[in-house]
């Protein structure tokens, strides 16, 4: 009887490490402050979306949330930051197209956005919209493309960085509707807008949340949206699909956190996260926006990436395209 006392004892001593790990794994909130970091400049449309999100989240786990805005490289500075740094569950990534499935496929990264970044949940997804300033007299996709035609090389297209979603739809427009318009990057939406505005740049394949307001105010035409629906938002602005047909660079941002994050922990801000985006006030705030709330699973998100990684990776290897 002693003897089995003894082995009792002595399992239980060894065991007991094993718990406190898996205690310590689940740990919720992080003792530590929780941190959302943005791959763009402040202003811009993946800013604004984490920013509605971040204030609700925080409201609901008792903790604030800060967002961190790291632009630099098309958002991959800030992937590269996430998927080599701290994986107690303490920093949280709004990832974003480019970096995720597109930039890896032409330019040097140092991370792997299948193996190095787990999925949380899809965060918001939605169009870009094909911009020019009202004083080029623009005023139709056909127009656009009509002296793009007669004047190669002469229209320049901002986007907010190598590699993003917005690079991509301007040369794939660039490819479909035979023109030559040249690709001008920027550390993100905000300051993209600005030169837009400015007459700097002819185009820009901006996220609705920053164009809109121009939008409206008359300084910026829309010619085309870049999805294959046309959004509520701009019911009367036509698709590039229209001309196109099967055009397709519909933009989104994701939610991901270092692959060495505790999977309990995962799971837990999978739950918190996805509560926010189906709270009607965060979803409403990011329609008005132009951005529609697009909650999932860890498992639906992860097959969408791959998904999305495969077909970017196909396209720019049969277009040719570089990050110059």
């Amino acid at each position: 009887m002693q003897r089995r006392h003894l082995i009792v004892a002595a399992t239980l001593a060894t065991s007991l490490p094993l718990v406190h790990t898996a205690a310590q794994a689940q740990d919720f909130p992080p003792k530590k402050p929780v941190t959302l970091v943005v791959g763009f400049a402040a202003g811009g449309s993946a800013d604004i979306a984490a920013r509605l999100i971040a204030k609700k989240l925080g409201e609901n786990i008792g903790q604030s949330v800060v967002v961190d805005n790291k632009p630099g490289a098309g958002g991959n500075l800030a992937h590269t930051q996430v998927a080599t740094g701290p994986s107690d569950g303490s920093v949280l990534l709004f990832g974003s197209i480019g970096p995720l499935s597109i930039a890896p496929h032409f330019m040097s990264v140092r991370y792997d956005p299948l193996k190095d970044l787990a999925p949380i949940t899809m965060g918001v997804s939605f169009p870009n919209v094909l911009v020019v300033p009202a004083s080029t007299g623009i005023k139709t996709l056909g127009e656009f493309v009509a002296k793009a035609r007669r004047e190669p090389g002469k229209f320049d297209f901002a986007s907010t960085g190598p590699g993003s979603a917005a690079h991509l739809a301007g040369e794939l427009l660039n490819d479909v509707a035979k023109i030559d318009t040249l690709h001008v990057p920027y550390k993100g939406g905000a300051p993209a807008l600005q030169d837009v505005l400015g007459g700097r740049v002819t185009a820009f394949y901006a996220a609705p949340p920053t164009a809109l307001p121009h939008i409206e105010s008359g300084k910026l035409i829309p010619l085309a949206t870049t999805g294959l629906t046309r959004p509520a938002y701009l019911p009367n602005v036509p698709t590039v699909a229209e001309t196109f047909p099967g055009f397709n660079a519909t933009n989104w941002y994701a939610f991901v956190a270092s692959a060495k994050t505790p999977k309990p922990l995962l799971d837990r801000w999978n739950t918190e996260l996805v509560k926010v985006l189906n709270t009607p006030e965060v979803r409403d705030s990011l329609l008005k926006h132009g951005q529609t709330a697009s909650p999932s699973t860890r498992e639906e998100l992860g097959k969408f990436i791959a998904s999305e990684y495969s077909k970017w990776g196909r396209i720019i290897r049969d277009r040719k395209i570089t990050a110059d």
